[in-house]
């Protein structure tokens, strides 16, 4: 498969479309501060190995997240073309900023571990608020990932490789758990997405090779060459 570019692109996108998501869902069902204490100081401190197990799937969740973006921009190939670029890098850059941001967690814990909450959050804003890190890592990249995955999947949507329900699912599930806090409706918002982003990969791993390279055709104007189109 390693020497096959078409198969080894497919099978690596479609895989990292169902894993990514299904990460981090984990991810927010193990996190100690998703159903205990709203201060991550106090909730990581109470259980450690779970608090340092979420961080590493969220990493590997929203890392592997940006590079899927780059086989679902394959997708949009033929159709939907610059609407794609614009949301794939969008997704691209959001995720890649937000694993950087993961590395706050353990400085929470330790801090949580030395300091009472409120000395522990006093320090850890002083950290987190210098205007390099909210600029050059938070704002307004954190956000882009979620933003622009749905964004993406609507130009999957309006290649025809999926039905509408998908780009929905995912604006309910990721642009949705804006409007809560992070807790446990947070973990009911990230569940929903991964029924539609696993449906996605799993019709990638489907189709085959030819169908994959097929989207590598070059599309000539006038010539009427449609992407495959969804069930």
């Amino acid at each position: 498969m390693l020497n096959d570019h078409v198969t080894f692109r497919r099978v690596s996108a479609g895989i990292l479309i169902i894993v990514a998501p299904l990460l981090q869902a984990v991810a927010v069902v193990v996190d100690p501060g998703t159903w205990g204490d709203d201060r991550e100081a106090v909730s990581f401190g109470d259980n450690p190995a779970l608090a340092q197990t979420q961080s590493v799937l969220y990493h590997w969740s929203w890392m592997l997240m940006a590079v899927a973006a780059i086989g679902l921009v394959h997708l949009t190939r033929h159709r939907a073309t610059r609407l794609g670029h614009a949301a794939g890098a969008m997704t691209v850059i959001g995720y890649m900023a937000l694993s950087g941001l993961l590395l706050s967690d353990p400085v929470e814990w330790w801090l949580g571990r030395r300091y009472p909450p409120e000395e522990t959050q006093r320090i850890l804003d002083e950290m987190m608020n210098l205007p390099g890190v909210v600029y050059g890592f938070q704002l307004p990249w954190m956000f882009l990932g979620f933003l622009g995955l749905p964004l993406l999947l609507v130009a999957v949507w309006r290649s025809g490789f999926v039905g509408w329900w998908v780009p929905a699912t995912a604006t309910l599930g990721y642009v949705g758990s804006f409007a809560v806090a992070y807790g446990p409706l947070t973990a009911v918002f990230w569940i929903v997405p991964v029924a539609a982003l696993g449906w996605t990969g799993l019709k990638v791993l489907r189709m085959g090779d030819a169908g994959w390279a097929a989207y590598y055709r070059p599309a000539v104007r006038g010539d009427g060459v449609p992407a495959p189109l969804a069930p």
